[in-house]
């Protein structure tokens, strides 16, 4: 599998590493203790399509989402995730 990072082109699977699903939220610091051990321990086991966080450690250090069906292992879109180097994409 490799992945296009938006700073450094089409890399290997090797340099990234899997931080998993994009969709949960960390709850508000005052959110309760059944809201932290479910944005903690539950997750959904798509078979599709879904969002993932992936860190490109072996380039540019940077946070990204990537959309991928985890049946094919095709990947329809990589961004920056927030806050995650965004401003190197104009430079």
């Amino acid at each position: 599998m490799r992945i296009v990072c938006p700073f450094c082109g089409e890399r290997e699977l090797g340099e990234f590493t899997y931080l998993g699903d994009a969709k949960p939220v960390r709850p508000a610091a005052d959110a309760g203790e059944d809201a932290v051990f479910d944005y903690v321990y539950l997750r959904d086991n798509i078979a599709g399509v879904m969002n993932e966080n992936w860190y490109h450690g072996g380039g540019c250090r940077a946070w990204l989402k990537v959309t991928r069906n985890t049946l094919t292992h095709e990947i329809s879109a990589v961004e920056p995730a927030p806050g995650a180097g965004a401003a190197k994409v104009d430079a």
